[in-house]
């Protein structure tokens, strides 16, 4: 087998806030703060800076169809000036393929994104661009070996170091319909490409992937799968200077012969880890949540925090208690029938109450993304081509 599975038990858009139920624990208010995004903007991401502050990176369309990758970061009350990483690229516009901007320890950026060629079909190259100063960015470069016209996305990228990057993505060499790569790129500190490697040779082609550094080393999340098509989460590690052998995170045995895009979502302090994702196996839509105390050598027992028909497109976020928020989509009533829910979860796997942030369409929501940076807890959402990018901070 490729994989042995392991199971292991350890230590808007319609824009309103309401709360949906009472239970255990306080609810999460949900406070809407403006941010500087255009007024059609969309695939909103976070990052964080080395002083703990929030920076949140989107896509802006103008008036007259041209794109760019644009940033700020919110600094005590309020946003910096909106800066432009790169303009004029053919970013590939969907929820899941969302640019991001990580920092390094002297405060120097580095960012990626998906482009497609115009009239192409299937080609998706990802590039990368670097700042000094987060005002001059290096010319964007293709962050990948392969220059033929297929798939290269569903990116993730953490800093693994403090003078390089490593973004974990697909890479399809045959088409969707043949087995696709997940790949790791090295990137450092000046935006130019390291090295290049392949981490498990068939996986789910279309579902987001997620990769975080513990204090052992770096964890990828991602959907694998197997020639039964079964298309469960898996986990690998990066420590001691090599690549640990990939573990399914639960036998779901969720078997689809089709691409749910919907991946995993992983985040790490030190060595304590939370992943939530999306399954149907067993006919029973639903997200869950498992947590790590030893840097994703073992998992708790999935946590259901979703109640009702979920969607997934889950988020996650570590809070300073031992547990985590967590955010998917579930389905609710009405012509805009998608409700964006988030709940706190103990590190003991007891859920709060559930809290709706926004009510609109699938397309409209997005996928949207939580960030704990500091003391704060931040949620982002929105991919419409008429309406802006929305923020809230999470509070008790």
């Amino acid at each position: 087998m490729k994989h042995s599975d392991f199971y292991s038990f350890s230590c808007t858009l319609s824009l309103f806030f309401v709360l949906v139920m009472p239970a255990l624990g306080q609810a999460l208010k949900v406070d809407q703060v403006a941010n500087p995004s255009g007024a059609a903007s969309l695939q909103a991401h976070w990052g964080a800076t080395q002083d703990g502050s929030p920076l949140l990176s989107w896509i802006e369309t103008s008036k007259e169809g041209s794109f760019t990758l644009r940033y700020a970061i919110h600094r005590g009350p309020q946003w910096s000036e909106p800066r432009t990483i790169a303009a004029n690229r053919h970013f590939f516009r969907q929820p899941a393929e969302s640019p991001s901007v990580i920092s390094f320890a002297d405060g120097s950026l580095l960012a990626e994104w998906v482009e497609i060629p115009p009239g192409s079909g299937e080609a998706e190259y990802i590039y990368v661009s670097a700042s000094k100063d987060g005002i001059q960015w290096t010319p964007p470069v293709m962050a990948h070996q392969d220059r033929s016209p297929v798939q290269h996305a569903l990116v993730s990228m953490v800093a693994s170091g403090d003078r390089e990057a490593s973004l974990v993505w697909l890479e399809a060499l045959k088409g969707e319909d043949a087995p696709s790569a997940l790949k790791r790129t090295v990137v450092n500190i000046d935006g130019k490409v390291v090295k290049e490697e392949s981490l498990d040779p068939d996986v789910c082609t279309c579902c987001p992937t997620s990769i975080v550094k513990t204090s052992k080393g770096l964890l990828v999340a991602y959907r694998d799968h197997t020639p039964q098509d079964i298309r469960d989460i898996a986990v690998i590690r990066f420590e001691n200077g090599r690549w640990l052998p990939s573990k399914i995170l639960n036998p779901d045995k969720w078997e689809i012969n089709a691409c749910p895009v919907n991946g995993a979502a992983a985040a790490a302090k030190d060595n304590r880890v939370a992943i939530a994702w999306y399954t149907e196996a067993q006919d029973s839509p639903r997200t869950q949540l498992v947590f790590s105390s030893d840097g994703g050598a073992t998992f708790s027992k999935p946590i259901r925090v979703s109640t009702g028909n979920s969607f997934g497109h889950a988020s996650v976020a570590l809070d300073d208690q031992g547990g985590a928020f967590v955010s998917w989509l579930e389905e609710g009533k009405g012509t805009d029938g998608v409700r964006l829910l988030i709940r706190q979860v103990t590190g003991t796997g007891v859920a709060g109450p559930l809290t709706q942030v926004a009510q609109g369409s699938r397309q409209s929501i997005g996928y949207p993304r939580l960030l704990h940076a500091g003391s704060e807890t931040w949620i982002a959402w929105g991919n419409s081509a008429t309406t802006k990018v929305q923020t809230a901070r999470l509070m008790k």
